[in-house]
């Protein structure tokens, strides 16, 4: 069981007093149905309903009355009905029957003591659709590929998790983190791949799998499309995107291709409403709140950093690096940050964004900024002198935030920058194997300076 981080969540929900019916949302292959399998081992009795498998859609079609309905379920999977209150309920793929969509809203109104779970792996696919989806008698929960936190339980590294969430980092344990973190980028976060590293830890073993993920994605296209054309421009779209990864991206022409941009941006969003990639937006304001430039340059962020390295061919330029910010001019890192500021948000109002200035004399350009605890924050990925950091200083100058965020391949460290404007600020230097804990360390970066300030006025 090496996703706990999604299971902790599960159970937040499970122990919600007003607990709804929940829609667990993402890409195919994240481990959705996994994840469910694994909390179901708490409840006494666990029913799994796959709405692929006839008999089980049947169910929906011939019981229009939740009464009925739900003690036929009972009934047919050989399940205790006065034990219900101690049941698990998961309808897999239940876009294969949009009645039982329909359906949930009844659970929640007549049935609140089961606990309901429902996903699909192309759910997401009918969310813009005229499909009513019950709004307020259902929970969403969205679920992305393993974080790096998740990749080193599946290693069996409990010593190295230990580490990690200890606050500040112990010194000693920054070498075995930094090498294992190269190691989860090469390898990527996809379920079925990190499970099987984990029991071989033969890189080259997982390539047909890589081959089988990115195949099952490119053949679940036609599902996303209604003639040839759009079948072959989503397509290209999504073979073009792996190369393109991490950058800033024009529809126009995309890919090298004579497609216009209102075919490109469709395709686009049909990739993006089935969570394989995501297009970051840019924002120009330097407080709260991030209000997306949606008519700037969107960047490219894609479901998984493994796959973009291994359908770019950069795993070997991994390999043996000292510094990630060195391969592919910095994009695989830049990309693995944005991939772990996700990981652990299950919100499905979680997004992320990247700033920009952009003036006919200069552009500047800072990688993510996040909100934390009424500030906008912004986060660089790079290495090298703090003297460098022009964009973030000019972030900062204009900003009422007094911190800012270096994520790099150096040892942990705090230092206080003055802007060319005489602006002062706290630069958090976090080692990319940190970044899971990144709201810890904002946290202990402001107790950090207070302590300063209050030692400062003791003097």
């Amino acid at each position: 069981m090496f996703r706990r981080s999604v299971i902790k969540e599960l159970n937040v929900w499970l122990k919600k007093k007003n607990r709804k019916p929940l829609v667990i949302r993402g890409a195919r292959q994240v481990g959705k149905t996994t994840a469910v399998h694994q909390f179901a081992e708490q409840f006494e009795q666990y029913i799994y309903l796959n709405l692929e498998i006839k008999s089980d859609r049947r169910l929906f079609e011939q019981h229009d009355a939740i009464e009925e309905l739900v003690k036929a379920i009972f009934f047919l999977k050989n399940k205790s009905f006065t034990q219900r209150k101690k049941t698990l309920l998961f309808i897999d793929e239940i876009q294969e029957q949009p009645i039982a969509i329909a359906m949930l809203r009844y659970f929640h109104e007549h049935f609140p003591e089961i606990a309901v779970i429902a996903a699909g792996s192309l759910l997401e696919t009918l969310f813009d659709n005229d499909l009513s989806f019950p709004v307020g008698r259902v929970e969403y929960l969205i679920i992305r590929p393993v974080s790096f936190k998740e990749f080193l339980n599946a290693l069996g590294e409990n010593t190295a998790i230990v580490e990690l969430e200890h606050i500040p980092l112990n010194t000693y344990a920054g070498a075995k983190l930094q090498s294992l973190f190269h190691t989860y980028a090469l390898v990527g976060g996809m379920p079925e791949i990190v499970q099987h590293f984990a029991e071989t830890g033969d890189i080259q073993q997982l390539q047909p799998i890589y081959n089988s993920l990115v195949a099952g994605y490119l053949d679940d296209v036609e599902k996303y499309t209604a003639t040839n054309n759009q079948l072959h421009i989503i397509r290209h779209v999504m073979r073009a995107s792996f190369a393109e990864a991490g950058k800033r991206i024009k529809y126009q022409g995309f890919g090298k291709s004579n497609y216009g941009s209102r075919e490109i941006g469709e395709a686009f969003r049909a990739l993006q409403k089935a969570m394989l990639l995501q297009l970051i937006h840019p924002t120009t304001g330097t407080t709260l709140p991030i209000t997306p430039e949606l008519q700037k340059s969107p960047r490219l962020h894609l479901l998984d950093t493994g796959l973009v390295n291994f359908m770019s061919g950069i795993q070997k330029d991994i390999i043996g690096t000292k510094d990630l910010s060195g391969v592919y001019n910095g994009t695989v890192i830049e990309h693995l940050i944005g991939q772990e500021i996700l990981a652990d948000n299950y919100s499905v109002l979680s997004s992320l964004n990247f700033w920009v200035r952009e003036k006919n004399t200069s552009t500047a350009e800072i990688d993510y900024v996040i909100q934390y605890d009424g500030m906008l924050i912004p986060i660089e990925v790079k290495s090298g002198k703090t003297g460098k950091l022009k964009s973030l200083q000019l972030f900062m100058n204009n900003s009422t935030s007094m911190l800012a965020v270096r994520c790099y391949a150096g040892a942990l460290s705090i230092d206080t920058i003055v802007t060319p404007e005489g602006k002062e600020f706290q630069l958090l230097n976090l080692p990319y194997y940190l970044v899971s804990q990144l709201p810890r360390y904002i946290e202990w970066s402001i107790n950090h300076n207070l302590l300063k300030k209050s030692k400062k006025k003791t003097r």
